[in-house]
């Protein structure tokens, strides 16, 4: 970290927590926490995103899941 010492550091930590405030501060890490987010989801773009099932699938689906359902039960 260059010429500062860890003590220089942890001096320059309490100064920003007091003027801040620590409830400050962890809006701030929130805040950055979503837009990161954001960005990720931003990034990922169309091509991972799942895509709407046809009617026709989701028929599969409700018999696949009715025919488990009858399976469990015996």
């Amino acid at each position: 970290m260059g010429g500062l010492s860890i003590w220089h550091w942890l001096i320059v930590l309490l100064v920003v927590v007091l003027v801040f405030g620590t409830k400050k501060l962890g809006n701030m890490g929130g805040d950055i926490g979503k837009a990161v987010k954001g960005f990720k989801d931003g990034v990922r773009g169309e091509e991972e995103k799942p895509v709407a099932s046809t009617p026709a699938q989701v028929a599969d689906k409700t018999t696949i899941d009715v025919e488990t359902k009858e399976k469990n039960k015996l």
